[in-house]
């Protein structure tokens, strides 16, 4: 039976309103999801994190149930500075942070160009290094006013058809219809555009000279079989942060949490637990 997930609290930002939720008892940590998915994607990961830490997630501006709607910065630097603001409001000192996708380059932009301290971060299949733009998205962002005009079910086929090969196992049905369902319609369509639009490599190529200087605990876990951001990306981001660990899940596609959710689960839930011991 698939698992309800609605986020229960609102908080109004600078740039616009975000749906979060707060599971478990314990030291923060916060969870952020990527692109084209929604925090949805965390739900069997953060129930077993729940077990030992307070466990933050949200969806990001323009993504699942916060504030969606033409004209709101959505780009890896505007969602890093929400990242920011929001742990301001959380009153959270020094959380530790796992981001999936974009999400990993919005945690790490928060920490190094935004100046959050975090305690631990783990990245998962996360889009830091150059080239990250999907071919597919590429051809989006090459052709805006194409796609614009597209009759929406053509427009659906195409995001549908990227959607599944995210994954190495076919997609559940039911997770497949929600990431779906916030990009169907005419509306969905204008967002869908609107967020690949604003992605950008010199959002994280003005991270990638600071990569070096990170001083906290860092792993990097990566499916194996990741047809979006290919294992090698993990390999040198493992190389270019210092005394980072990485851990390879086989059978894995991008959407680690999707065909492997017990793995990533437990590879969180490791090193959490240990960097929480080294704190204390």
């Amino acid at each position: 039976m698939p698992v309800a997930w609605n986020l229960r609290r609102r908080l109004t930002l600078s740039g616009g309103e975000i749906a979060y939720d707060v599971l478990g008892y314990g030291q923060p940590l916060i969870l952020v999801h990527g692109t084209p998915t929604r925090s949805y994607i965390w739900r069997d990961v953060a129930m077993r994190l729940a077990d030992r830490f307070t466990v933050y997630v949200f969806d990001l501006l323009g993504f699942g149930q916060s504030e969606r709607r033409e004209g709101l910065g959505v780009s890896i630097s505007a969602q890093s500075r929400m990242l920011a603001e929001l742990i301001e409001a959380w009153e959270l000192e020094a959380p530790s942070v796992a981001g999936h996708d974009i999400g990993g380059a919005i945690a790490l932009r928060t920490h190094l160009l935004e100046h959050v301290s975090f305690s631990c971060i783990a990245l998962i299949d996360s889009v830091v290094l150059r080239p990250w733009i999907t071919p597919t998205t590429r051809h989006v962002k090459a052709h805006l006013d194409v796609y614009g005009t597209m009759p929406v079910r053509a427009f659906e086929a195409i995001v549908a058809s990227h959607l599944r090969t995210a994954t190495h196992r076919p997609l559940d049905e039911h997770a497949f219809a929600t990431y779906l369902e916030g990009w169907k319609g005419e509306f969905g369509q204008k967002l869908y555009l609107q967020k690949d639009a604003q992605l950008d490599e010199q959002d994280t190529a003005e991270l990638e000279p600071l990569l070096q200087s990170i001083s906290v605990p860092v792993r990097i876990v990566w499916g194996e079989q990741d047809a979006w951001l290919a294992p090698a990306l993990a390999e040198r981001l493992h190389d270019t942060i210092p005394g980072s660990d990485l851990v390879l899940l086989p059978e894995t596609g991008h959407l680690a949490m999707e065909d492997s959710p017990k793995e990533v689960a437990e590879a969180l839930f490791d090193f959490f637990s240990r960097c929480s011991q080294q704190e204390s």
